[in-house]
C-alpha cells in the first residue's frame, strides 16, 4: 500500500465513524490517518483541502439520501476510491453502488475484521463488495446511463434534482446558462430522455433516493 493512506469518513454516526477508524488501523497496520465530516458539505470542504486515498461514505446522511451522496461526491471531480457504508443490505443496492461507480460496499454488520480485511483488499486498489447475483434490473440499468454522466454534467443534474433554474446552476458552476444547456442536452443524450422530467426520474431512480430507510 505504499505510504500511510488517509482515508475521509464520511458517517453521521460518531460510534461507527470510530469503528471504521479502528478498521482502518487493522488494515493498514495502524498508519493509516483518517479525518471525519457528518454530512457531505463537510466531506466536499475537507477534500478541497487536502487528498485522500480513500472515502468511506455512509449511505444515507442529513444531507444526502440514497446514492445522492456518492453522485455529489464524484460530480465534485474527486478521484479517490469510494467505498459505500450502510445497514442496507440487499442485493440491488449492491448492485447500484457498483453500477454507479463505488468501489465496494460495507455492510455494517460486517464484524470488525471482516471490515479491516475488506478495507485491505481496497487501499490495494481492488473492490470489495457482498456476493453480487441476478440480471441487471430497470433501476440499475438507469444507473449505468447516470455513471456515464461527466462530473460537470452531473453538477448539472444534481441542481435539476435540487429544483434550481439554469441560471443557478450557471451561478453555482461559475458557468454560462447556454453551457448549462449544452450540459443538459448531452445529458437528455446520455440517459435516452427528452426532457428534464424523464431524467429527473430516470435519476433519482438509479440513485435511489428516499428507497433507503436504513443508515
Amino acid at each position: 500500500m505504499g505510504s500511510a493512506p488517509k482515508a475521509l469518513i464520511v458517517d453521521d454516526h460518531p460510534l461507527f465513524r470510530d469503528a471504521l477508524e479502528t478498521a482502518l488501523s487493522l488494515a493498514s497496520g495502524a498508519t493509516a490517518k483518517a479525518t471525519h465530516a457528518g454530512s457531505i458539505k463537510e466531506a466536499i470542504e475537507h477534500a478541497s483541502e487536502e487528498t485522500f486515498n480513500l472515502i468511506l461514505l455512509d449511505l444515507n446522511l442529513a444531507d444526502a439520501d440514497g446514492f445522492d451522496g456518492l453522485a455529489r461526491l464524484q460530480s465534485a471531480g474527486l478521484q479517490c476510491p469510494i467505498v459505500m457504508v450502510s445497514a442496507t443490505e440487499s442485493q440491488s443496492a449492491f448492485q447500484q453502488a457498483k453500477t454507479l461507480g463505488a468501489a465496494g460496499y460495507l455492510p455494517k454488520s460486517l464484524a470488525l475484521n471482516d471490515l479491516a480485511a475488506a478495507l485491505v483488499t481496497v487501499l490495494d486498489g481492488g473492490q470489495w463488495f457482498p456476493e453480487l447475483s441476478g440480471d441487471a434490473t430497470e433501476s440499475e440499468e438507469g444507473a449505468e446511463r447516470v455513471a456515464s454522466l461527466t462530473p460537470a454534467q452531473k453538477r448539472v443534474i444534481n441542481g435539476l434534482s435540487d429544483g434550481l433554474l439554469n441560471k443557478q446552476i450557471a451561478y453555482e458552476m461559475g458557468i454560462s446558462e447556454a453551457t448549462v444547456k449544452a450540459h443538459m442536452t448531452a445529458i437528455f443524450r446520455k440517459l435516452g430522455v427528452n426532457n428534464r422530467t424523464q431524467a429527473l426520474l430516470i435519476y433519482k431512480s438509479a440513485l435511489g433516493l428516499d428507497d433507503h430507510s436504513a443508515a
